[in-house]
């Protein structure tokens, strides 16, 4: 794996400057391979990973719905997956082996949010066989990054003086 690639999907808020002294190489370089790997398509965005749970005033509920298909002769399970992508609800989508074709993260405001946007948008689909509908309840570790605060383990050092 290329070492830049490594480093800024670890914290993509490196300067030039960090990556070159990391790379050994100049700023002008960590700038041209940067360039080359976003015209390239293989850095695709940049991302900050916010734990909304901790956010006072922002109800989101997810949801992973998994999805069997039908796929087409022209463009297979592509095609479907590209008309699933368009829709603002989704996050991400995967083909997926297994018993469902495709795995689908969805956000809404509110259950019925999700549920409205199963029935009304993505049952409806024509190449859409089926659906199982899971919502998620707490996360413990998103996008490589533990959410949870794990407690200090409390240890009692002296135990004649209690």
């Amino acid at each position: 794996m290329d070492m830049l690639l490594k480093i800024l999907s670890e914290d993509w808020r490196c300067s030039n400057r960090q990556l070159s002294v990391l790379l050994g190489i100049s700023e002008d370089e960590v700038e041209k391979k940067i360039k080359q790997y976003e015209d390239a398509g293989i850095i695709r965005g940049y991302k900050t990973v916010i734990n909304w749970e901790k956010v006072d005033d922002h109800d989101t509920v997810t949801a992973l719905i998994e999805i069997r298909v039908s796929p087409n002769m022209e463009s297979g399970f592509d095609g479907i997956a590209r008309e699933i992508v368009r829709f603002d609800e989704v996050e991400s989508v995967y083909l997926m082996s297994g018993g469902f074709d495709l795995s689908v993260v969805v956000n809404g405001h509110t259950f019925k949010d999700i549920a409205t946007f199963v029935s009304q948008k993505l049952a409806p689909l024509p190449s859409v066989l089926s659906t199982a509908t899971h919502f998620v309840l707490t996360r413990y570790k998103d996008d490589s990054i533990i959410m949870s605060e794990e407690p200090a383990e409390e240890r009692r050092y002296d135990l004649y003086n209690d």
